[in-house]
C-alpha cells in the first residue's frame, strides 16, 4: 500500500521541523539547566569550622531566603579592607587562603559564600540575587571600615559581580582576576546558535566598568583556557584607564601562584 499525497506531504513538514524543534528543545534546556552549568558549589555541614586562625573570624549575614556565610581576616589597625567575590566552584575553605599575604599588605579580607557553596543556605536562581547578596554582605561590613581604603576583588565568575559592586560603591581600588567582557557573549562563543533570551545570567561586565571612577587592574593569565586573556582586552577597551597584566605561561586556576600576579597585586594596594 503507497502512502496519499496529503499524509506525504504532513511527513516531510514533520521532518521539515525537526531541526527547529531540536533547536528550542536545546535552547529552553540550556535555560532551565543554566545554574547547573555555571555553579558547582561544594556545600558544607552547618556545624563545619571555617576559621582556624586566631584573627579570622566567621559571621553569617541573613538576606531573603537564604543566610550567606562570611570569612573576615581582622587585623588590628587595618589600611584598610579587601573585599572578595571568589570563584563559580568550591566554597570558603578553599578560597580563604594566603592570608598571610594581606597581612603583610595590612590589609583585612572579607569573603562571602554564595548561597548554597558551603554553609550559605539558599540556591542560586537569578543574576539580580547574586548582586544583591553581594551588596547585602558589603552592607553588612562597611560601616567598619569608614575612612580606610575599600578595595573589591573578583575572580573568573566573581569578576561580573564585583565591577557591579564597585560601580555603586566606588571605591578605592577594583581588581578583577581572569576576568569576561560577559557571559553573554562567552555563552554566544561556545553555543553559537544559542538564542539571547535563553542567557538568564548575562553579566555584561563591559557595561559596568565604563562607570568605575577609581583604578582599575585586570590580571589575567594569556595561558587561560577557560576565559581567554582577550575577554581582559575587550575590558580594557571599554575602560581605557585600566590597568592589564598579562601573566605569562598563567592559565585559569593557577594565576595566583604567578610572581608577575602576586607583585602587581602588592604595588596595587600599596
Amino acid at each position: 500500500m503507497t502512502r496519499s499525497r496529503p499524509s506525504r506531504r504532513r511527513l516531510a513538514l514533520a521532518l521539515a521541523a525537526l531541526p527547529a524543534l531540536a533547536w528550542a528543545g536545546a535552547s529552553a534546556g540550556l535555560w532551565w539547566g543554566q545554574e547547573k552549568l555555571l555553579f558547582h558549589p561544594e556545600p558544607l555541614p552547618a556545624d563545619t569550622p571555617l576559621a582556624t586562625e586566631a584573627d579570622v573570624h566567621e559571621s553569617v549575614v541573613d538576606v531573603p531566603g537564604a543566610r550567606l556565610s562570611v570569612l573576615a581576616l581582622r587585623l588590628p589597625e587595618p589600611r584598610g579592607v579587601v573585599f572578595y567575590l571568589h570563584g563559580n566552584a568550591g566554597n570558603l575553605k578553599s578560597w580563604f587562603v594566603n592570608t598571610e599575604f594581606y597581612r603583610r599588605t595590612g590589609y583585612d579580607l572579607v569573603m562571602p559564600d554564595y548561597r548554597g557553596f558551603g554553609k550559605s543556605t539558599g540556591r542560586i536562581d537569578a543574576e539580580a540575587q547574586l548582586h544583591a547578596d553581594a551588596a547585602a554582605v558589603w552592607r553588612s561590613v562597611a560601616p567598619r571600615y569608614a575612612g580606610k581604603r575599600i578595595v573589591i576583588v573578583g575572580r573568573s565568575l566573581g569578576t561580573g559581580l564585583a565591577a557591579r559592586l564597585a560601580a555603586d560603591v566606588q571605591p578605592d581600588l577594583t581588581v578583577l582576576v581572569s576576568p569576561y567582557a560577559s557571559i553573554a557573549g562567552l555563552a554566544r562563543e561556545h553555543y553559537p546558535w544559542l538564542p539571547a533570551w535563553a542567557v538568564r545570567y548575562p553579566l555584561r561586565t563591559d557595561l559596568v566598568v565604563p562607570r568605575l571612577h577609581g583604578p582599575l587592574l585586570l590580571l589575567h593569565g594569556d595561558a587561560d583556557a577557560v576565559i581567554p586573556f582577550a575577554e581582559s582586552e575587550k575590558l580594557r577597551a571599554a575602560q581605557p584607564h585600566a590597568q592589564l597584566v598579562r601573566v605569562a605561561g598563567a592559565g585559569h586556576g593557577d594565576v595566583h601562584h604567578f610572581p608577575a600576579y602576586q607583585q602587581a597585586l602588592a604595588e596595587a594596594l600599596r
